[in-house]
This record gives C-alpha cells, sequence and structure tokens, in this order.
C-alpha cells in the first residue's frame, strides 16, 4: 500500500511546533509548573497543526545540515518571544515583590515550584492572580496570536535579526520597572508615609518605641490597602498584554 506523504508540510509544521514548544515552555501563562508537560507538548503540536496552512505554502525541503541549522534557528525564536512575553509580565511579580519588602512580608520568603517564583505572600499571590486573569480575561488568545502573526515576520525556514529583539528586551526591561513601579506606587507611599510618621513619634516620644508597632502597623495598612491593587490589576493585565503584543510584533521587523 502506497501513503504519498508531504515532506515538505511535514517538515514546516515540525518547524513550527520547535518554535511554539520552546514559547510555551518561557512565556506565561502557559510556563506555569502545574501544566504537566506532555499537556504542554500537546498544545504545541496542536497549535503547529493549526499553523500548518500558514507555514507550508511555498515551503521547500532542506537537506539535513539546513534542517538542523533551521532547528537552532526555531528554537531560538521561540525562546525570544517566549522571553519578551516573560519580561513583559514580569513587572505584576515585581510589584508584588516591593510591597513584600516595604510592607514586612520579605522574611516570609519562600520558593514556589509551580510558578518558579522566588517571594513572600504578595509576590506569588500577585503573580497567581494575574495568570488567573490571563485565562479568564482571554489575554492568552492575544498571546497565541502574537505567536501566529511571527510567522509572517519570520518564516520557519527563514533568519532571526537579533538587533530587533535586543531592543525590544531592553524596551521590555525598562517597562518591567516602570510597571511595577506604577503597580505598586501608591501603597508604597502609603508605606513610606507611615515610617516617617512612626519615626517622628519616635523623636517626639521615644519611650513609646513607635517602630516596635511598626511592624503590625504596616502589615495591616499592606492588607487593606492591597485591595486597591487588585481592583485596578484587570486594566493592568490587559495593558501588559497589549504591550506584549507589540514587543512580539516588533521582531522580525
Amino acid at each position: 500500500m502506497h501513503i504519498p506523504l508531504d515532506f515538505a508540510w511535514l517538515e514546516a509544521t515540525l518547524l513550527a511546533g520547535v518554535r511554539i514548544t520552546a514559547f510555551v515552555v518561557i512565556a506565561p501563562p502557559f510556563s506555569y509548573g502545574g501544566f504537566p508537560l506532555r499537556i504542554k507538548a500537546m498544545l504545541a503540536m496542536a497549535l503547529a497543526l493549526a499553523m500548518s496552512g500558514v507555514v507550508s505554502p511555498g515551503y521547500e525541503t532542506l537537506d539535513t545540515v539546513a534542517f538542523l541549522g533551521a532547528l537552532v534557528v526555531q528554537v531560538l525564536t521561540g525562546a525570544v518571544l517566549g522571553f519578551l512575553v516573560y519580561v513583559c509580565f514580569s513587572a505584576v511579580q515585581a510589584a508584588g515583590g516591593l510591597i513584600d519588602i516595604f510592607g514586612g512580608f520579605q522574611l516570609a520568603q519562600a520558593f514556589d515550584p509551580q510558578s518558579l517564583v522566588n517571594g513572600a505572600q504578595f509576590t506569588r499571590l500577585l503573580n497567581m492572580t494575574a495568570f488567573a486573569l490571563l485565562f479568564a480575561s482571554g489575554g492568552y488568545q492575544i498571546v497565541l496570536g502574537g505567536l501566529a502573526r511571527s510567522f509572517d515576520a519570520v518564516p520557519v525556514d527563514g533568519l532571526l535579526d537579533l538587533a530587533s529583539p535586543a531592543e525590544m528586551l531592553v524596551d521590555g526591561v525598562v517597562q518591567m520597572f516602570l510597571g511595577a513601579v506604577q503597580i505598586a506606587g501608591p501603597l508604597l507611599l502609603v508605606l513610606f508615609l507611615a515610617d516617617a510618621g512612626l519615626g517622628l513619634i519616635t523623636r517626639v516620644a521615644p519611650a513609646l518605641n513607635a517602630f516596635a508597632m511598626g511592624f503590625p502597623i504596616k502589615i495591616l495598612l499592606t492588607l487593606v490597602l492591597a485591595g486597591f491593587t487588585f481592583i485596578a490589576l484587570p486594566e493592568i493585565i490587559d495593558a501588559l498584554t497589549t504591550e506584549a503584543l507589540r514587543m512580539m510584533q516588533g521582531v522580525g521587523r
């Protein structure tokens, strides 16, 4: 029995699967450790099959050396795209770290093996909330849309120009720090004013030992005012998703 195979379609689909797999392993929310690796692999192959109609037209089969080189390029491209998304959404994690430091929660720091985050309560809580909002709001579809458009900018048999991703990475790091300060800024200002007030009380009445009372006061203020951060978090995630899409679209241009 003769079964005809379109090797050009098969090669193009496999190369697309390699890029998508590298992306899924690094980019949030798909990189969450609670998802088994076989589920990530199945998702990557399903997306590769869905993209086969886009990547296979015009593709010509490569020899062994060229195919191995294309595999390396696809791994690099997927890793770069995933890391850009990761840097963009790290603003939420960094904001949680700032809240933990200024709110007095840093002493309870621990490593979360699921999300691969090393931080205290608010670092992990904001990180998990961001993942939940990405799925609940459909933001992950925008991220996948940016990945799909990357095949137009960098075909499976093309080369990646590293100058553009490097520029996007620098811009992403700047936006990450800016976003972290914008998310946690109001709460950090209140905690700073609380520290300043406790310092003035200590100068006026040293016997009160105001700094000993500072830890429970700052923890109470953090717990009360952190709710406003969570109220604004959906809009923040929407803005970060848009920024991640813009950075992914800038690769290859």
